[in-house]
């Protein structure tokens, strides 16, 4: 096993046997799903070499990071196996007091079918979380009111998220809006979502960006 950091994006890699793992810290959010699911595999806060991708089996090891909302952790089988693939339904789950998980089939290579999204408004690697909806004591329901919808005719396919400047996240394509808990809220092929963390309307946006002076690329 070996470990080795991307200079380019600033990702560590760690290769075993039959699968090099990825891990971008900056996409970590710290849920821990990692650590606790695979304690011998991810062994956090030791000095130098923390992944140990031969530590469990393959495929209970891919089921680990495909368990990672974020995206942070990643995969690559060494014996030309499958690699993750687009979920068969685009959503996106309302973390209580944090962020958006997204699943989808997300445009750009770069960012993958996972993604955890920043709607505090206080991130410093915007649009993604990077879990300072602690310390700024953001509070928001996970558990939103429904809002009524049609069943999508199609629930997969591309899922393309914009950054409008100093204002919300619109996302394009088909997608689920889910609670916390997995309850479907509502069913959209466009929406505006709230990323200031101040809409009475949440998690959409109602404009309270501009009044409150939110500022982000």
């Amino acid at each position: 096993m070996s470990v080795s950091t991307s200079a380019d994006a600033g990702t560590e890699l760690a290769e075993g046997r039959e699968l090099e793992l990825s891990f971008n810290s900056a996409r970590c959010v710290h849920s821990r799903s990692c650590v606790l699911s695979a304690p011998a595999v991810f062994k956090a806060n030791t000095p130098g070499a923390w992944i140990f991708p031969d530590a469990m089996p393959a495929e209970a090891l891919v089921a680990v990071a495909l368990n990672c909302p974020s995206g942070a952790i990643g995969f690559t089988r060494k014996n030309g196996g499958a690699a993750e693939a687009a979920p068969p339904v685009n959503t996106l789950h309302i973390r209580e007091n944090g962020p958006y998980a997204v699943r989808a089939q997300l445009e750009g290579a770069a960012t993958g079918y996972r993604a955890t999204l920043c709607r505090c408004g206080a991130s410093s690697h915007k649009p993604y979380c990077d879990g300072a909806h602690n310390a700024a004591g953001f509070k928001a329901s996970g558990e939103p009111d429904l809002l009524q919808s049609e069943p999508l005719a199609v629930r997969d396919g591309a899922l393309t998220v914009a950054t409008h400047a100093n204002g919300p996240l619109q996302v394009t394509g088909n997608l689920e809006i889910c609670a916390g808990t997995g309850r479907t809220i509502g069913r959209v092929t466009e929406a505006y979502l709230c990323r200031c963390g101040g809409s009475a309307n949440k998690p959409y946006c109602d404009g309270t960006h501009a009044r409150i002076g939110f500022t982000a690329p």
